[in-house]
C-alpha cells in the first residue's frame, strides 16, 4: 500500500497514421509514496479496459501502453487509472458483480493527450496530377479549336 501517492508522467503517441495500421499510446510515470520512490506492482485501466504496467529497472519508471486501429483511434485526453494490488482486486470484483468501479480508490490518474494522427492529404498526389493533366488537355484543345476557327 502507498500513502500520499504522487505520479509524474510523460506520454507519447503515434502521430503519423499514413503508413501505420495502429496508433501506439505510451505513458511513462514515476510513483512516489511519502516522497520516496515506490517499488510496488501496479495495474492500469483505460476506458474499462485492463492494461499491464511494467517497471523499468534502469529508470525506475512504470510504463503502460496499448494500441488502437488507426481508423478507430480517438483523439483527446485518456484517463489512465492506476491501481495497486488491493485496488485492482476491488475493480475486478466490482466488474464481476456488475457494480460501478468509480468508487474504487486509485493510486492516481495519469492523463495522456493524443492530438490525432495525420492520415495524409485529402487528395493524394496521383489524383491531383490527373486533374491537372485533364485541365491542361482541356485548355490545349479549346485553344487549338479557337485558333483553327
Amino acid at each position: 500500500s502507498c500513502s500520499s501517492p504522487r505520479l509524474t508522467s510523460t506520454s507519447f503517441t503515434t502521430l503519423d497514421g499514413t503508413i501505420l495500421t495502429n496508433i501506439a499510446y505510451v505513458s511513462q510515470f514515476k510513483l512516489s509514496c511519502d516522497g520516496e520512490p515506490a517499488d510496488i506492482p501496479l495495474y492500469a485501466e483505460v476506458g474499462g479496459k485492463p492494461l499491464s504496467v511494467v517497471k523499468s529497472k534502469e529508470t525506475n519508471e512504470y510504463v503502460v501502453s496499448w494500441l488502437e486501429e488507426t481508423k478507430k483511434a480517438p483523439r483527446g485526453n485518456f484517463e489512465i487509472k492506476v491501481y495497486d494490488d488491493e485496488g485492482y482486486a476491488a475493480v475486478r470484483k466490482a466488474q464481476r458483480n456488475g457494480e460501478d468501479t468509480s468508487a474504487v480508490q486509485t493510486v492516481g490518474v495519469v492523463v495522456l493527450y493524443h492530438p490525432g494522427a495525420y492520415t495524409g492529404p485529402w487528395i493524394n498526389s496521383e489524383l491531383a496530377a490527373v486533374i491537372v493533366a485533364f485541365g491542361v488537355l482541356y485548355y490545349a484543345v479549346t485553344t487549338k479549336t479557337k485558333l483553327e476557327a
